[in-house]
């Protein structure tokens, strides 16, 4: 595996709607895999294929509270609640970058995983969240243009630091 530069914004392949990907191969999976490991070194629950500047519809993400690894190939948000929530995003493509961000608690997506296999998944809350990221991703729509409210990285860490001291 190999760590992969990442774009940050801004970067016109941030912007532009990736391509269907049709072949399930070694190339693909080494770049899935490289990904995840991108994503890990760099502290992040998921990452996509345009922001290692490559203009496919490829995403990883971490799901759940075992972290369990999920690709998305092609992904296709079918359904989504009209229950929305708001809550700070960041994205590696924008390291500086926090904020509010509203989205639907729940999704469910239809994908291909990296043998081309179609399969479902329904994810609720912050799995759903990260998915929608993702797939925005995917499509050129970055999580800045929803923010509602910005934070510096202080703002995060005194807010994380008073959680601690709650529990």
């Amino acid at each position: 595996m190999a760590l992969l530069e990442i774009v940050r914004n801004p970067a016109k392949v941030l912007e532009t709607k990736g391509t269907e990907v049709t072949v399930f191969d070694a190339k693909l999976a080494q770049l899935l895999d490289d990904m995840y490991e991108t994503m890990l070194e760099n502290d992040g629950v998921g990452i996509a294929a345009p922001q290692v500047n490559k203009s496919i519809q490829a995403a990883v993400v971490e799901l759940g509270e075992e972290r369990d690894v999920l690709e998305l190939i092609n992904p296709v948000i079918v359904e989504v609640s009209a229950d929305t929530g708001v809550d700070i995003e960041g994205c590696l493509s924008f390291p500086d970058l926090y904020g509010d961000v509203e989205r639907p608690l729940y999704v469910k997506v239809q994908a291909q995983d990296r043998n081309g296999d179609l399969y479902e998944l329904e994810a609720y809350d912050y799995d759903a969240r990260v998915i929608q990221h993702e797939v925005d991703h995917l499509h050129g729509i970055l999580f800045d243009k929803k923010i509602i409210k910005k934070y510096t990285l202080e703002e995060i860490e005194a807010m994380y630091a008073e959680e601690d001291e709650e529990q």
